[in-house]
């Protein structure tokens, strides 16, 4: 990671802003998200073209790329359900925090919020937009699922939006859960019916979880209309 994007965080609230400004073209994106009594607004920032951000360098280590920097889907979904759990007094990691939707959303219900992604802008503009909204910012950790940091913890959720679009992920998703849920922890897994949701499901049992419960959000973006599937997970024993 370069010089510039370490100094990031040193730096928060406007002098935050002001550094993400510098570094990427930025553009507003307001979402809204079905909440209790009506709706609850996030005004978000957003590099105005991902595929700028593309790096030969990181996709020749291992076939990295910027998705982290689109709002997909399955985050409006995740933050939703959020936005009606009872997060006070609660922990929760969220994987894969792209641009801070879904991690916002879970500050904004009370949760003790974590944020991680295997991109350290991510995690900078995640701060950002959390503080732009509720005026907090969510812990955060740089986070490969294939080493885990070995002193991330554990938490009471663990949240993830979108995160199945490659074959290996369904292993890798399901090995972070048994590794980061606390006993009694719930997982959030939100997905658009990718194919490799089958094989995640199937790769819970053999770290002794299981699913429990299934939601369908319907959810209408500028792609479309979509339906997600939110999946709650829990120990098996």
């Amino acid at each position: 990671m370069d010089a510039e994007a370490r100094a990031l965080a040193a730096l928060h609230g406007d002098e935050l802003r002001e550094a993400l400004g510098r570094r990427f073209n930025l553009a507003d994106l307001r979402v809204e998200l079905a909440a209790a009594g009506g709706k609850r607004s996030f005004e978000l920032e957003r590099p105005s073209n991902s595929d700028d951000l593309i790096s030969e360098q990181d996709y020749v280590l291992d076939e990295r790329l910027p998705y982290w920097a689109d709002l997909w889907a399955s985050s409006r979904a995740l933050g939703q359900v959020l936005l009606a759990e009872r997060g006070e007094g609660r922990s929760l990691l969220e994987l894969g925090c792209g641009l801070g939707l879904v991690s916002s959303a879970a500050l904004a219900a009370g949760f003790c919020v974590t944020s991680s992604d295997y991109y350290e802008d991510a995690l900078h503009v995640t701060r950002w937009n959390a503080w732009k909204n509720l005026g907090v910012e969510p812990a955060v950790r740089m986070v490969n699922w294939r080493e885990l940091p070995r002193d991330l913890g554990s938490f009471d959720v663990v949240a993830a939006a979108d995160v199945l679009y490659e074959e290996e992920y369904a292993g890798l998703v399901s090995a972070c859960l048994a590794r980061t849920l606390e006993r009694h922890g719930t997982a959030l897994i939100a997905d658009p019916g990718r194919p490799m949701l089958g094989r995640f499901i199937d790769s819970l049992a053999e770290v002794e979880l299981g699913v429990i419960d299934r939601q369908h959000i319907p959810v209408v973006d500028a792609l479309g209309s979509h339906s997600v599937q939110v999946l709650r997970i829990t120990r098996m024993q």
